[in-house]
């Protein structure tokens, strides 16, 4: 079973209506959505049903969406990374499989990912743009969700649950 999961949060967040400022790890603006507070909520009971943590950017905005979509009612694990990059780096230095889920050429359907092994980093990009170039290098293997409709993207807390699952050798 797998011990860690990455949702770099400046991709999973977006511009809204009703937003508190945030900055990403790049310096530019952001914002912290209600659909964000729901998005994060959902990865983080996710990451406990499967036995996995997660990790999120130390940003403004956050630790407040965090708290607004935890139901859970006992503690969980969940770590906060000052820099994206330099932690996916760490973790694959430590012998961490890093696992982008992502639309790529040389990408493995879900229903072909093997069930995590080791320590595997599953990091999830933006709906509408993906993960982050500056991350792509870091991976060591991108997973794709085949979509048979007109969409070109699942929601970004949907996506992560399915590998998230997957990975845990629950579906």
């Amino acid at each position: 079973m797998f011990d860690r999961a990455l949702t770099l949060v400046r991709e999973a967040l977006g511009a809204g209506e009703s937003r508190a400022a945030a900055v990403d790890g790049g310096g530019h603006a952001t914002g912290v959505r209600r659909q964000a507070t729901a998005n994060l909520g959902t990865l983080l009971r996710t990451c406990d049903a499967v036995g996995a943590c997660l990790a999120v950017p130390r940003l403004p905005g956050v630790p407040e969406a965090l708290a607004r979509g935890n139901t859970l009612r006992h503690p969980v694990c969940m770590h906060g990374v000052g820099d994206p990059l330099r932690w996916l780096e760490s973790e694959r230095a430590a012998g961490s499989r890093i696992l982008g889920v992502e639309l790529a050429d040389e990408a493995i359907r879900l229903a072909d990912l093997p069930a995590a092994r080791g320590c595997t980093v599953a990091v999830l990009g933006h709906e509408q743009h993906g993960i982050p170039p500056e991350a792509l290098d870091l991976l060591d293997a991108v997973v794709e969700i085949p979509m048979m409709g007109t969409g070109l993207s699942l929601n970004v807390a949907v996506a992560g649950s399915l590998v998230l699952y997957r990975l845990a050798g629950l579906l």
